[in-house]
């Protein structure tokens, strides 16, 4: 199983998950030129996809979808109440392209099994993914205001996370947001601060080599040498030093990750 982060953060957000047999996308937050850019730079073709998997209806996860989805007739997943909010968004989808991935279920392909689990987001039914492949597991979690003891149930011991860490709390209170978007930010179906991952990240990481993708970062209130210190410091003060078996990594909103075996 191997995956790469497209691109993620306030302005857009796609990533690649693939194995020997299957290709995925989860969201497609970019348009869709962008898209066939950030696939040429981890050297994949569109057109071998076999589906893209959203989370929510939000325009920073599903900008693209309609016209990759048409464009190289990709099946998409959603659940249904995602699939009503989507629609007047991405376009008409031809009914043979159109999937219902329910929340808290696994679809099988092949040997690639996907996990959907919920978050706490002011979306309409948002949910985000697990993937599991021969005892290896890969996480991808952004866009909720909390990361609850279910959600940490699900995520625990993974080998690769895509974790969201999306603010620094000073940075957001000081800073040009009307106090109506920090108050849904700061929420429990907001985004998690770069603090409040850290800890949930010390819950779930077991003493075993882990890689941590920090994800979904705020254009106006974070920064990426901010965030990465920042979780390093209280991964620290949780007994977790970085560089021992956790390993810390970037993400960007422009370019992808180099495509990295789980």
């Amino acid at each position: 199983m191997r995956f790469s982060v497209l691109a993620s953060g306030s302005t857009g957000n796609a990533v690649y998950v693939e194995n020997d047999e299957h290709a995925f996308l989860v969201d497609a937050g970019l348009t869709g030129k962008k898209m066939e850019q950030l696939f040429a730079k981890i050297d994949r073709d569109m057109k071998k996809l076999s589906g893209i998997l959203v989370t929510h209806e939000h325009s920073d996860h599903i900008k693209g979808l309609g016209v990759v989805a048409r464009k190289y007739n990709v099946p998409i997943y959603a659940n249904e109440k995602t699939w009503q909010a989507m629609e007047g968004h991405i376009g008409n989808i031809p009914l043979e392209q159109k999937f219902v991935f329910n929340m808290e279920t696994v679809q099988s392909f092949g040997s690639l099994n996907i996990e959907s689990f919920a978050v706490s987001h002011d979306a309409v039914d948002p949910m985000f993914y697990v993937f599991h492949e021969n005892g290896r597991k890969l996480v991808l979690i952004t866009d909720t205001g909390y990361v609850s003891d279910r959600m940490k149930g699900i995520i625990r011991g993974a080998d690769s996370f895509v974790f969201e860490s999306n603010h620094d709390i000073g940075m957001l209170q000081m800073g040009r947001y009307p106090w109506s978007v920090k108050r849904r930010i700061l929420s429990d179906v907001g985004h998690v601060s770069n603090e409040d991952a850290a800890v949930a990240m010390s819950e779930v990481v077991f003493e075993k080599p882990t890689q941590i993708y920090l994800s979904h970062l705020s254009k106006d209130n974070n920064m990426k040498d901010l965030a990465r210190m920042s979780v390093t410091q209280t991964l620290q003060s949780c007994g977790i030093i970085a560089g021992e078996y956790v390993n810390i990594h970037d993400t960007d909103a422009e370019e992808p990750t180099l495509l990295v075996t789980v």
